[in-house]
């Protein structure tokens, strides 16, 4: 099983727009994340034409389209990106799928984008997108009670925080 990630095309909008409305995803996604058609792919333009700042990214298995995730420069200077969006087609779920795509998108966005940060928040119901963040090397920095009214209350967010140096040197 080959897992990769590559930035999305525009032939890609109706798997995406499948993907974050699905019943089994849709509830654990950002509540005001891009969902119609023509919001994803206007994202997926300005993926294109402000790559170093934003990113729509998919997950593909052996080059079957799996899953999706992106990010958002928070600040420039001290070069912070926010991440978001992780979503697997719950066909591909079970296969720590996740990890692995987490783990090449760290490192690009690191590597290949120079970030120095990644950060990211977890509506505090979603158990499995905790878990996920726990093993593919966050560290959890904090949380804000009820901050989000979510599926009908108020829920909490769980916020991670990644640098370099918690990933180490896979080459040594």
């Amino acid at each position: 099983m080959k897992v990769s990630i590559r930035r999305a095309r525009s032939d890609d909008v109706d798997f995406l727009v499948e993907l974050v409305t699905h019943e089994d995803v849709e509830p654990f996604l950002a509540a005001v994340r891009a969902k119609d058609r023509d919001e994803i792919l206007a994202e997926i333009e300005r993926s294109d034409t402000d790559s170093e700042a934003f990113g729509v990214f998919v997950v593909e298995v052996d080059e079957a389209r799996a899953g999706t995730m992106r990010f958002e420069r928070a600040n420039r200077r001290s070069r912070i990106a926010d991440l978001g969006g992780l979503a697997i087609h719950p066909d591909f779920r079970g296969r720590k799928i996740s990890d692995q795509a987490a783990r090449l998108f760290q490192r690009h966005l690191l590597d290949d984008l120079g970030f120095h940060r990644l950060q990211l928040e977890i509506y505090g119901f979603n158990e499995r997108a905790i878990a996920h963040a726990q093993r593919s090397g966050f560290t959890r920095e904090g949380l804000r009670r009820k901050a989000y009214w979510r599926n009908d209350e108020w829920v909490d967010g769980v916020l991670y925080g990644l640098v370099a140096e918690d990933l180490g040197d896979e080459d040594g």
